[in-house]
């Protein structure tokens, strides 16, 4: 028997292997069944090369669980190892076999997958001790035992294994009896070790005997040795890729819409299947559902690193040895070949969303609703895809057609260009809110867009951006008339005089004490249509929509309260009716207080031109105390005359009930006020 010590630099890289060198606990088993993966990769290899004679058996990679000995063993029947090469890979860190493999057997071996040789210590985070029992392939050679409990010094001497491969027995810490559930490594199988190519076996399948399961003399095979993604894409029936969908999401209910079969090999290797899922318009987005894999090794599903990030909303597999990896093979390391394959990725995605398109339009239509949050987000993110993907991203309407950017500007440049050759796309983003904005658009014979994603407000900034000539107004950020200006606005019937009171009026009566603030705007919108409408200034609103989902530096805009514009219809019949019998009820009354206010205001006007030339100090304080007298006075009076404006307006219910009309056409009347409107309607009805 031999001891020794292991030759590293350090006494303490056990130390540094639990808790620096990976990042999981759990990937031991990966690297313990990736090695054995190798060991028998290399004896195919050998026998391919009639370097070994006659047939190699059975070659199933075996995981067994000992719950009483508190063992884990990783069997193959593989290259195993003479004393002198457990003394060089196992005793000497970090010298791989691979590297050293590869070299002699490039032309004839399958994808190798360790490169650092540092995967077996993986084992030493769970163990206590772990024994390596193995026996080379090579005729004549003694198999030999390997021991370490975690500490620099090992034993090693020789033993009885008569057939060729490799055990590696870890026999499991007090801290992690948890990996001794076979439920426990079954789950870890299945994650790492499900498309390996050497099968791996876990215990038995099991058959319905005397009322009850049974263990057989089958084993219980884990994983897939040939998953689609190494198929030639030629030879996948479309069948195949939904089976392959729900193999690797067994709880998804939902068929993806479509998907990419990537089969690349210059300028670097890459294969996989992308999958399309739908992507609903409330932000329902699922991250971290591409698995990525190194020669059929599953590595992470985080994969930001490697496509962009509006391509982690697609499913689905990758699978590369060109892409650098730590040397734990668990996260990605950024180099020139990762931007080269995202690139790629991006380009692929973007071709197979426009043949669809080209080729099959109806298709791509009826899947359009699923697919846009998905392309606006890859737009907005990723200006590569924005110009790949510009030429068939589809805008719908209210009557579910269909366009893309050019063939809509074709359709309404001639109708919805206004006075300042600004073709406007006319859109809602919610048709049955905003329906009364609608209608008003269609009966001028224009057009409306449904654009109700979370990200509308940031790609129409965005097209507004790069198509100087284009702009994008809501139905209900203005009047028609305005949204669509052909020509420069009509003359007030009301002096400005006449608006201040009647703002007085309307003001009065709008909600208080809540998130809104109402502006009163006049208008000629003639009497077909309502006498008060409520919009939204298209900039304010956009802005506000941008800060629900548009980070720290946008949230400003989603604070601010709502304001909204109460524009009163002044050629109506029925707000002609009340501004006449204002007029005639508080004349009097307006009349007493301009004949207040009439000299107050003469006072003030004589002292400013007095004061006009003079320069700040020059003024004496008589005269600045004079100015703040009639100032306060002239206030004072204004609020008394504002007063019965407000009066009549309490008094009259018409005001109230019109301004509620308009409220609940754009669902802003709720709760109480909702129940005094209704009961304000019974009685104006019973009069």
């Amino acid at each position: 028997m031999a001891t020794g010590k292991i030759g590293v630099t350090s006494e303490n890289i056990f130390p540094v292997i639990k808790k620096f060198l990976y990042s999981e606990q759990e990937i031991f088993l990966r690297e313990l069944v990736s090695n054995a993966v190798d060991a028998t990769t290399k004896v195919k290899a050998l026998s391919r090369k009639g370097e070994i004679e006659g047939e190699l058996g059975d070659l199933t990679v075996r995981v067994k669980v000992d719950k009483d000995a508190k063992t884990i063993t990783v069997s193959d029947r593989g290259i195993g190892m003479t004393a002198e090469e457990v003394d060089k890979y196992i005793n000497q860190i970090a010298f791989s076999s691979a590297g050293d493999f590869l070299e002699k057997y490039k032309d004839s071996i399958d994808a190798i997958i360790g490169h650092f040789g540092l995967g077996f210590y993986s084992s030493f985070m769970v163990s206590e001790k772990v024994e390596i029992i193995s026996k080379s392939w090579k005729p004549d050679t003694k198999a030999v035992k390997w021991s370490c409990d975690g500490s620099p010094e090992y034993t090693m001497e020789e033993c009885d294994k008569t057939d060729r491969g490799t055990d590696i027995i870890l026999h499991i810490d007090s801290e992690s009896t948890a990996y001794l559930e076979d439920s426990k490594i079954e789950e870890l199988l299945k994650k790492y070790c499900m498309f390996l190519p050497v099968p791996i076996g876990f215990g038995k399948e099991k058959e319905w005997k005397d009322d009850k399961y049974v263990d057989t003399d089958k084993d219980k095979i884990i994983n897939d040795t040939e998953p689609l993604w190494t198929k030639k894409p030629a030879d996948v029936k479309e069948e195949d890729y939904k089976t392959f969908y729900k193999k690797l999401y067994p709880g998804t209910f939902e068929e993806p819409l479509f998907n990419i079969h990537l089969n690349v090999d210059y300028p670097f290797n890459l294969t996989g299947i992308l999958y399309f899922p739908k992507i609903r318009t409330n932000l329902e987005i699922q991250k971290n559902k591409i698995q990525l894999y190194c020669n059929q090794v599953f590595v992470t599903d985080s994969v930001e690193g490697i496509v962009p990030e509006f391509l982690t909303l697609l499913h689905g597999v990758l699978d590369s040895p060109d892409i650098p990896l730590n040397v734990s093979r668990s996260y990605l390391q950024s180099d020139a070949n990762v931007k080269k394959i995202s690139t790629h990725i991006t380009k692929k995605v973007a071709d197979r969303l426009s043949d669809i398109f080209k080729n099959n339009r109806d298709d791509f239509e009826k899947k359009w609703d699923d697919l846009k949050l998905f392309i606006q987000y890859g737009m907005l993110t990723n200006e590569k895809f924005y110009d790949l993907a510009k030429n068939f991203f589809l805008y719908k309407n209210t009557e579910g057609k269909y366009f893309t950017f050019d063939e809509y500007k074709n359709i309404v440049k001639e109708n919805q260009t206004d006075k300042n050759n600004s073709v406007i796309f006319l859109y809602a983003t919610d048709k049955d809110e905003q329906y009364s904005f609608v209608e008003a658009a269609k009966s001028k014979g224009y057009d409306v867009l449904i654009l109700d994603s979370a990200f509308d407000a940031h790609f129409i900034n965005q097209q507004e951006q790069k198509n100087t000539d284009v702009r994008f107004m809501r139905v209900d950020s203005d009047t028609i008339d305005k949204l669509i200006r052909k020509e420069d606005a009509p003359k007030s019937s009301l002096t400005d005089d006449e608006k201040k009171d009647f703002t007085a009026i309307f003001d009065s009566q709008t909600p208080k004490n809540t998130n809104k603030n109402f502006t009163v705007e006049f208008d000629s919108l003639g009497a077909d249509s309502l006498p008060i409408m409520i919009t939204q200034s298209e900039f304010m609103r956009r802005m506000k929509d941008m800060g629900k989902i548009g980070g720290p530096e946008m949230s400003f805009y989603n604070n601010l309260p709502d304001n909204l514009n109460l524009v009163i219809n002044e050629t109506h019949p029925m707000i002609q009716s009340l501004i006449a019998d204002a007029k005639a009820k508080t004349a009097e009354a307006a009349a007493a207080a301009d004949k207040d206010l009439k000299p107050l205001k003469s006072d003030l006007e004589s002292l400013e031109k007095l004061t006009k030339d003079k320069k700040e100090e020059e003024i004496s304080t008589e005269e600045k105390n004079k100015k703040e007298e009639l100032q306060k006075k002239i206030s004072d009076a204004e609020a008394k005359r504002k007063e019965i404006f407000t009066k009549y307006a309490a008094d009259n219910k018409l005001v109230k009930q019109m301004i509620d009309l308009a409220l609940l056409a754009n669902n802003m009347l709720k709760g109480e006020d909702l129940t005094k409107f209704v009961k304000r309607s019974v009685e104006l009805l019973g009069k």
